[in-house]
C-alpha cells in the first residue's frame, strides 16, 4: 500500500530555481503554524511520500526524525530502499530528474528561509493552483509553473472540507520545512533561557558580593 501512494505521488514537483521570477503581484497569504511535534510529524510523512520524489533534503537525516517524537520503526515504516540513517535525498536518480524537467528540483532543507517570508511563500504557492479555461493547471502566484498540482487544491472548492484539508495539510508541511531549515533552534532558545538566568544569578551574587566587600573597606577606613 505503501509503495502504490509514493507511486500516485509521483506528480509531486516543487519550484524550480526559477521560483525567484514568481509573480510578485499576488499577496501572500496569512499563515498561522501549528509549531507543534504533532504537525511536523504529519508535514514529515508529505513530504516523504510526495516531495521527495523529486526533491531532497540533503542537509537531514531520517534518524533526525526522532527529535520530532517519531520511533524509528514508525520512520522505517515511510521508508522503501532508504536506511535509518541516510540523508533525505530523492529516491528518483539525478539523470531522470533533470532530464523530465530541465533542472534538477532544488533541495528543501533550507526552503522555508531561501527567501523573505519563504513560509508564507510556500504555503501560498502550493495553494495558489487553478484550472484555465483549456483544463490545465497554473498557479497565481508562480504562472507557468512546471510543477504540478501535489495536493489537488485545485480539485477542491472554496469553502469546502477538502479545501480545509489541503490547507491543513500545507501548513504541516510548511511547519516541517520550517523545523528542517533549523532543527536546532528550540534547543538553542532553550539553552539561551538557562543562560539568561544563570547570568542573572550570577550577576544578583556578585552585587552582594561587592557591598559586602565595599562594606569591609568602609569599615577598615573608619577604624582608622
Amino acid at each position: 500500500m505503501k509503495r502504490v501512494f509514493v507511486v500516485l505521488s509521483v506528480i509531486a514537483m516543487l519550484v524550480g530555481a526559477g521560483s525567484a521570477m514568481a509573480s510578485a503581484t499576488v499577496k501572500l497569504k496569512e499563515l498561522h503554524l501549528d509549531n507543534s511535534n504533532e504537525a511536523r510529524q504529519r508535514g514529515a510523512e508529505t513530504v516523504i511520500y510526495t516531495c521527495m520524489l523529486c526533491h531532497s533534503l540533503k542537509y537531514v537525516k531520517f534518524s533526525d526524525l526522532t527529535n520530532l517524537g517519531l520511533s524509528k520503526e514508525q520512520i522505517l515504516d515511510m521508508l522503501d530502499d532508504q536506511k535509518f540513517e541516510d540523508r533525505m535525498m530523492s529516491v528518483t536518480p539525478v539523470e531522470v530528474r533533470q532530464e523530465s524537467y530541465g533542472k534538477v528540483p532544488p533541495d528543501l532543507s533550507l526552503m522555508a528561509i531561501a527567501r523573505k517570508k519563504g513560509p508564507q511563500y510556500v504555503y501560498t504557492l502550493v495553494t495558489s493552483y487553478y484550472y484555465r479555461e483549456d483544463g490545465e493547471t497554473d498557479n497565481h502566484l508562480f504562472p507557468g509553473i512546471k510543477m504540478p498540482d501535489a495536493l489537488g487544491y485545485s480539485d477542491t472548492d472554496e469553502g469546502s472540507s477538502d479545501r480545509s484539508d489541503v490547507e491543513a495539510q500545507a501548513r504541516d508541511l510548511v511547519s516541517f520545512l520550517v523545523w528542517t531549515a533549523d532543527p536546532n533552534a528550540e534547543a538553542r532558545r532553550t539553552i539561551g533561557f538557562y543562560v539568561i538566568i544563570y547570568l542573572i544569578i550570577l550577576t544578583a551574587l556578585l552585587y552582594l558580593v561587592k557591598k559586602r566587600v565595599w562594606r569591609k573597606i568602609e569599615k577598615s577606613k573608619l577604624g582608622h
